[in-house]
């Protein structure tokens, strides 16, 4: 019967560990801020239109602010997972 841990440590140091690059990271954040932010658009849209009919008032964040104020809590979650 062979030793099958020291195998497993000489392959293990050999093969070199490599980082992706923050640049790399930062776009696909980037990619995926896009995707979430087109994606709560609409929902954002309809509840901003319902809100200022119910209350007659369009003070409130309009629905571009609600879909990236979406986005931004949402896709840190997906990293950091």
């Amino acid at each position: 019967m062979s030793d099958m841990t020291s195998d497993m440590i000489e392959t293990a140091v050999d093969t070199p560990s490599e980082a992706p690059s923050r640049k790399a990271v930062k776009t696909e954040f980037m990619v995926y801020f896009a995707i979430i932010f087109l994606a709560t658009l609409p929902l954002a849209t309809l509840t901003w239109a319902l809100s200022a009919i119910r209350t007659r008032s369009f003070t409130e964040k309009g629905p571009m602010a609600r879909a990236w104020t979406q986005a931004r809590i949402i896709t840190p979650m997906i990293f950091s997972a």
